[in-house]
């Protein structure tokens, strides 16, 4: 077999595959072990198609150095190491012992090499992007040339994905679970030890018949949603190796970021996660009676905390539009407890500014970190201030991370070529009502709002 023609083998193998799990994700189930075996059966036919082409690349660069006139009678021995990311490129043939970056010096280059693949005029493709072609669903065919999509270097993958996790995303403090499914199904049981249904304690006499109970499993069916960013990118920029790179670095982790973070606090459930205020498990805090609009008073952050599960308070954290920060800082310079319109000092300050005691990079209400969101509603409005324990949020994500892939024919004639990055994730509390205590009618949850002061 020709290359070309192994690389639509291997691109039929990859579509086999691609199918099996494209029917399971119809029927809204997860793959059988049937599904699963012949799944391997394609990957490992993939694999072994892969092998082959890379060894008739490797034989046509030897056939090439052979008929190559240049007086030499013995190769130069090759060093045995070389720096991490420095590409080494003897005649055609990529050699590299860190592939970490395919041997390109930075996405940059990986960027450059992309555009120019399957322009007019190209001589011959770049042998580190041919010796890592891979088929991906995602944009252009990438099994074929001709397609002109290329998957970004493995660095690079791992550079976002620890961004998109960074210190500002919300979701690595989610109960975060990674799967090969679209969808995935979990047993939840929402009883309390001093409910009256599920699993119970008695205490019983002796020689007596132990008090059976049974447990209260039902379960919940997660469907991750698709979130993708397409970033457009012109020549003149991809000649500049170092701008492409900071672009492609900081732009896509930022807008990836802010969507995940506004969809675990206020999605609507459909076509993405359900979020924390749309969710029937939030408990809602009354504003006080004669309260000025567009405030936050001691109160009302007091109320909060009251509500707020107590197992959940080692892990809870106070979610903010940065509009709420002069209010919280207010309540510790004028104490404003009541109504908003008292500004006598009434004792010991409830926040605590980030730096200083609190510590950085927070500030902190009841001892718990203070984090400005752009996911959070303006002031005054509900949403504005979330008292949560993300750890009770649910968000599962599909295993492979954010997946990244770029075509030049999208926009071909305007000399743009299109970078795409996309990432699964589902995403709702575990709880879908709030918790009935023991005594009292005041219930609880690990997710606390404030109402509307209009």
């Amino acid at each position: 077999m020709t290359i070309q023609e192994l690389r639509e083998a291997q691109s039929a193998a990859h579509n086999n595959g691609a199918a099996i799990a494209a029917a399971a994700e119809a029927e809204g189930r997860q793959l059988t072990a049937s599904d699963v075996e012949r799944l391997e059966t394609y990957q490992d036919e993939f694999r072994q198609l892969k092998v082959q082409i890379e060894q008739l690349n490797e034989l046509a660069d030897q056939a090439a150095q052979l008929n190559a006139v240049d007086g030499r009678r013995t190769e130069p021995a090759e060093p045995t190491t070389e720096p991490r990311g420095v590409s080494k490129i003897t005649g055609g043939t990529y050699r590299n012992d860190d592939k970490g970056l395919w041997g390109f010096r930075d996405m940059g280059e990986w960027a450059n090499a992309v555009a120019r693949a399957n322009r007019p005029g190209n001589p011959q493709m770049d042998e580190r992007l041919r010796t890592e072609l891979r088929a991906d669903p995602d944009g252009a065919n990438e099994a074929i040339d001709s397609e002109g999509g290329f998957a970004v270097p493995p660095d690079a993958r791992r550079d976002i994905n620890a961004l998109i996790r960074g210190e500002d995303s919300l979701l690595g403090r989610c109960d975060e679970i990674t799967t090969g499914s679209n969808r995935l199904t979990v047993p939840t049981d929402e009883t309390t030890p001093w409910g009256s249904s599920g699993i119970q304690a008695y205490w019983d006499s002796e020689q007596s018949q132990a008090t059976q109970s049974k447990p209260s499993i039902q379960e919940v069916g997660v469907t991750l949603h698709k979130l993708r960013a397409l970033a457009p990118v012109t020549d003149e920029l991809l000649e500049d190796n170092s701008a492409m790179a900071a672009y492609l670095n900081r732009k896509a982790p930022e807008v990836l970021t802010y969507k995940i973070n506004e969809a675990i606090v206020q999605g609507t459930g459909a076509g993405q996660p359900l979020g924390i205020l749309n969710s029937g498990g939030k408990v809602e805090v009354a504003k006080v009676g004669s309260q000025v609009a567009d405030t936050v008073v001691g109160v009302n952050v007091i109320n909060m905390w009251s509500r707020l599960y107590a197992p959940s308070r080692p892990n809870a954290v106070w979610l903010i539009n940065q509009d709420v920060e002069p209010e919280l800082l207010t309540l510790q310079k004028q104490g404003k407890l009541d109504t908003g319109a008292s500004t006598a000092d009434w004792g010991e300050a409830l926040y605590m500014p980030a730096g200083g005691l609190s510590g950085a990079p927070y500030g902190t209400l009841f001892g718990r970190p203070v984090i400005p969101t752009q996911a959070c509603e303006t002031l005054g409005d509900a949403g504005d201030i979330i008292l949560a324990d993300l750890g009770q949020y649910l968000a599962p994500v599909k295993g492979g991370g954010i997946r990244q892939s770029s075509s030049i024919h999208l926009w071909f004639d305007w000399d743009v070529t299109a970078f795409k990055f996309s990432f699964r994730m589902g995403g709702q509390p575990w709880l879908s009502a709030p918790i009935s205590p023991r005594d009292g009618s005041t219930t609880l949850s690990p997710f606390v709002t404030l109402a509307a002061r209009a």
